[in-house]
């Protein structure tokens, strides 16, 4: 990290990561990890801690979530983020798979693999606090899982123009077997530019449910607002939407993936300043249902943002790992990528 001193006070290049991205919590190469880019499907798994498990419930979720990194790569990737403004000590893991069919591995390891049997029946706690395993780090019925699937045209029986929807991998596949398209293929950022949940400094999760007399038209609207960030902000936001399956029908999820926390001061000027982002928000649509603008296409009160922060050791003054500082940890944290 670059530095130099002005005035007594230390100047950190602005190109540096002020958080540790989370692909840096695993010993798994970066090209190899399965992200909210190139993964079918995420698991968004949430659980409360107790806070006198402040420590050791990181230490748990870390060491769950490198488990499965290290022992099913290729399979399913998992990362640890903490929330960044919202409900202190509430812990997220994003689950990446394959596919769909992989979560049947997930369901097979809690009876056939000993290793994963193991984290779950090991003490965590110590003695002098009373002992015990996972289950009394965390709040009883507060463990939640979200299933996420990333959106394609024609999902759910919506209409895009006629055409959209047969040019997806999905309409064009032949034979039984399904394969979800990953987020990647809903924008042409570059490569080099694209940020997901591996390589961001923080991650928005954006959920609003549709009105049903406007499924399609919701759609299209959350697609151009992704990709016109897409567009405008390269190498500092990346956003995807995806599908809630199995909860609320209608209920869209976005995640914007930022630089850093700075970068969201720049999605607000862009929504000032330019005039082709403001114009799909002020756009009439729906011309036949008397036509509309995004404010009248999703229930009221249901938009709701989520700032996540990836987890690294010491944060929120948990305690570090032995021999490692804030930036460091076993399994890769801190590691050049």
């Amino acid at each position: 990290m670059s530095a130099k001193k002005s005035s007594g006070a230390e100047r950190v290049d602005a190109s540096d990561p002020v958080i540790p991205p989370a692909q840096y919590q695993t010993s798994v190469s970066a090209e190899k990890l399965l992200h909210s880019a190139n993964s079918g499907m995420i698991v968004e798994r949430t659980a409360q801690v107790r806070s006198e498990f402040h420590s050791e419930s990181r230490r748990f979720a870390r060491e769950l979530a490198e488990y499965i990194n290290t022992r099913y790569q290729e399979i399913a990737g998992v990362f640890v983020y903490e929330e960044t403004f919202g409900t202190k000590d509430l812990v997220h893991w994003l689950i990446h798979l394959e596919s769909m069919d992989q979560y049947e591995t997930l369901v097979r390891m809690g009876s056939l693999d000993e290793g994963y049997r193991e984290l779950f029946g090991r003490q965590w706690i110590a003695d002098e606090k009373g002992g015990g395993g996972w289950h009394r780090m965390f709040l009883d019925g507060t463990l939640r899982e979200t299933v996420l699937l990333p959106q394609f045209w024609g999902m759910y029986g919506t209409r895009a123009d006629g055409e959209l929807e047969r040019q997806s991998e999905v309409y064009q596949q032949q034979g039984t077997e399904v394969v979800l398209p990953p987020a990647r293929h809903q924008t042409t950022q570059p490569d080099d530019l694209l940020l997901h949940s591996g390589n961001a400094g923080i991650l928005i999760h954006r959920t609003a449910e549709i009105l049903y007399d406007f499924r399609s038209e919701a759609r299209q609207f959350a697609r151009e607002a992704a990709e016109a960030i897409n567009d405008n902000l390269a190498g500092e936001a990346t956003v995807l939407l995806y599908e809630e399956a199995f909860g609320p029908m209608d209920r869209i999820h976005w995640l914007i993936h930022m630089r850093s926390l700075s970068t969201y001061q720049r999605l607000l000027q862009l929504h000032v300043q330019n005039e082709s982002v403001r114009d799909i928000f002020f756009r009439e649509r729906a011309p036949e249902k008397g036509g509309v603008t995004w404010a009248k296409m999703f229930v009221q009160g249901s938009y709701l943002d989520t700032a996540l922060t990836p987890h690294h050791w010491g944060l929120y003054a948990t305690e570090r790992q032995t021999g490692q500082s804030a930036g460091t940890a076993p399994g890769g944290e801190g590691a050049s990528r």
